[in-house]
């Protein structure tokens, strides 16, 4: 077995946003030869996301407002304890936990073997700054 490793560095310029990471995904997987196995996708912050759904819009736009209806921004401390520490991102702990932290596709015939419409998507929930995604391919 062999296994290969990728860390994408990603600055996305607003506080919450996606970005498919789906092309980036398949290239490593075809630099690292594996024809059968899986990739491991991570984001390597606290704040930060990777899930798998369609690349659709107006889904994209609904999440922003689901999560956001879930836990509002606010840099206060009053309404987040974790403010208190001089944080202000609260919030954006809260959105990464709902989202979650990785997903993991299989490789089949060197490729990802997704379902109908999935794709590999980075949240960021505190933006603004460089963060990392760890790609981890693992087969033969």
């Amino acid at each position: 077995m062999k296994s290969y490793t990728e860390h994408l560095t990603l600055n996305i310029p607003v506080r919450m946003d996606f970005l498919n990471i789906t092309h980036q995904v398949e290239e490593i997987v075809r630099k690292s030869g594996v024809q059968e196995g899986l990739v491991l996708c991570n984001a390597m912050h606290i704040t930060a996301s990777v899930f798998i759904n369609d690349n659709e819009s107006g889904l994209h736009e609904d999440y922003k407002k689901w999560l956001e209806a879930l836990a509002p921004f606010d840099p206060s401390p009053q309404r987040y304890r974790h403010n208190r520490t001089g944080e202000d991102n609260a919030d954006a702990h809260m959105k990464r936990q709902i989202m979650g932290r990785e997903v993991v596709v299989a490789i089949t015939k060197g490729r990802l073997d997704f379902g109908p419409w999935e794709q590999i998507f980075y949240g960021e929930f505190d933006g603004r700054r460089p963060k990392r995604v760890l790609v981890k391919v693992i087969g033969e």
